[in-house]
């Protein structure tokens, strides 16, 4: 179809000279015949408002806007249900720890942090696009269907990160006023998602604690040494984060932490 518009436009333009002897509604009907001639078909767009005529033409409205609403909150469903959070947290804690203001930048952190969840979460996604949505595609399966089968790998993921800590769910299922579950598939989407997002939140900050340790003995150590010198005035900031640079250099410290990290959802 595109390669018949292209010559349908090639014509249009060698013909020009043609078409200025004609009338403009002459030319319009000839191009219509040419595109008609061509097997090409113009779309009909319809934009107007009016009530609806049946349950079907409001159910998919309600469909229509459903659907815009989920991808306008598809960024807060990428930072909450997936690994986002959790490495977002820990590389700015890692920022504040060496004491860095502007390197890297945050919107640098926040693309290692996305690519980072790209590759924890490929696995992931695949089993969406396999089992959800190239069925949906292909006009196997509805879309009832397409969300049961797209929901159950993140349900899933999001079950395994909670490994074994089943307190947070619990906390969820009491506030709803739900029966205990006897397996994870009784737990209620809306409560699993809140459950996770309160686990990522402890584990984030459980790993920053464990981050800021070796920085902050390096602070007291140059506080203490710039005291008894008698240097006070001098910030202790601006002498101890060389030296937690290259401390974290030498460790290979990004190494380090993004390994962990990636071993922290396996």
């Amino acid at each position: 179809m595109r390669k018949t518009l292209f010559a349908l436009i090639i014509l249009f333009a060698l013909a020009y000279p043609a078409f200025t002897q004609e009338t403009e509604g002459e030319a319009v009907a000839q191009i219509i015949e040419e595109a008609q001639n061509s097997n090409f078909q113009i779309p009909f767009l319809n934009l107007q408002v009016r009530e609806p005529q049946s349950n079907n033409e409001v159910a998919l409205s309600i469909q229509l806007i459903l659907l815009l609403t989920v991808l306008s909150l598809a960024p807060s469903i990428v930072i909450l249900m997936t690994s986002f959070l959790r490495i977002s947290i820990v590389l700015d804690f890692i920022k504040r720890a060496m004491s860095l203001q502007q390197v890297p930048p945050s919107n640098v952190l926040m693309g290692i942090a996305l690519f980072l969840t790209l590759f924890i979460m490929w696995p992931t996604f695949d089993e969406i696009y396999e089992n959800a949505f190239k069925p949906f595609a292909d006009g196997q399966i509805g879309f009832e269907q397409m969300y049961d089968e797209g929901v159950r790998p993140l349900r899933l993921f999001m079950f395994r990160q909670l490994d074994g800590n089943h307190d947070t769910i619990a906390l969820f299922m009491n506030m709803s006023g739900l029966e205990q579950p006897q397996t994870f598939a009784d737990v209620p989407t809306y409560v699993v998602i809140p459950a996770f997002i309160l686990n990522e939140l402890t584990l984030a900050f459980k790993i920053g604690i464990l981050l800021y340790f070796p920085f902050i003995i390096i602070d007291m150590v140059v506080s203490s040494i710039l005291m008894s010198m008698g240097m006070i005035m001098l910030p202790p900031v601006m002498i101890s984060m060389p030296f937690k640079l290259i401390l974290f250099v030498l460790v290979d410290g990004w190494g380090l932490v993004v390994r962990q990290l990636i071993l922290s959802f396996l």
